[in-house]
């Protein structure tokens, strides 16, 4: 396919890079990052946009895409994709896919899992809303960026998933991470505390394949000082997400709004930023009890 990539940051960079080395026809453009290797560089995202059989956006928030989708869809072929990888508000997404439809494309929103580790490897896993048609005419390029990619519904779902996902991602790290610093204070052994929670009912993501505890379970960030491989003030922006999520759909989430609270603290007050979202648990273990 012949395809636009804009938004070549820690992401999209490898992204692009996986699809040109494909043998896709990829043109690139961001505002700052330079093009990766196989990928040709474009003078401003209209240029990239402009012939191409699909558009993929790699973007900070949901503000950004919405003023790209308006700097790219008119110079869209008809009845190209616009397919967006971004993580962003359901509405922002939903907006994005009318304005397509208006400008006589389709639209898929499609987030990722799998951090820049998956983006590089071409192991991510993708989430995507839209019609079926745009899915499948998408569906190859996702073959070669991810392992795995679901279609969850209509436009906005794929944003659905991602942030209902990532809450429960922020809560189990939060309550894996107190319980390593509670194991700690008991004088119970990391290494038997995973041998015992791993195989048993506490069996979590964040216990058995992203342990917090260094030296403990596969590697993870935690053995490389908790150098990111999701980054505490990303899984900030995605708590934000599903609890502004959350206020317009008028759902109950108490413990969403507690690991968004607690990961604003450790983001903007505690010097989480730039750290791994798995140093919660140094940020645990060395405070005592409040109340």
């Amino acid at each position: 396919m012949k395809v636009g990539f804009i938004g070549l940051g820690n992401m999209g960079a490898p992204m692009a890079a996986n699809l040109a080395a494909a043998g896709h026809e990829v043109t690139g453009f961001d505002m700052v990052a330079p093009c990766p290797e196989g990928v040709t560089p474009a003078t401003g995202a209209e240029t990239a946009a402009a012939g191409a059989d699909v558009v993929v956006t790699m973007l900070p928030n949901g503000d950004i895409l919405r003023s790209v989708a308006a700097q790219i869809h008119p110079a869209m072929a008809a009845g190209a994709v616009h397919l967006d990888c971004s993580t962003v508000d359901v509405d922002s997404a939903r907006a994005v896919a009318e304005a397509a439809a208006a400008a006589g494309l389709s639209a898929v929103d499609a987030p990722v899992s799998g951090g820049v580790g998956g983006a590089s490897a071409g192991t991510l896993t993708f989430m995507a809303g839209g019609s079926q048609d745009a899915f499948d005419t998408v569906a190859p390029l996702f073959e070669v960026m991810g392992q795995k990619a679901v279609h969850c519904g209509e436009a906005g779902a794929g944003q659905a998933a991602k942030i209902c996902n990532n809450m429960i991602l922020g809560i189990t790290m939060i309550g894996t991470c107190e319980a390593f610093a509670l194991a700690d204070k008991l004088g119970l052994d990391r290494q038997k505390m995973f041998d015992v929670v791993s195989t048993s009912s506490g069996y979590s993501w964040t216990m058995n394949a992203y342990c917090p505890a260094p030296g403990v379970g596969p590697q993870s960030p935690a053995d490389n000082d908790y150098t990111p491989g999701f980054a505490a003030e990303l899984m900030l922006k995605d708590l934000r997400l599903s609890q502004q999520a959350a206020e317009a759909a008028d759902a109950d989430t108490p413990l969403g709004q507690a690991a968004m609270a607690l990961y604003e603290t450790f983001v903007e007050a505690e010097g989480g930023k730039g750290k791994d979202f798995s140093a919660m648990l140094p940020r645990f273990a060395g405070r005592h009890r409040t109340g």
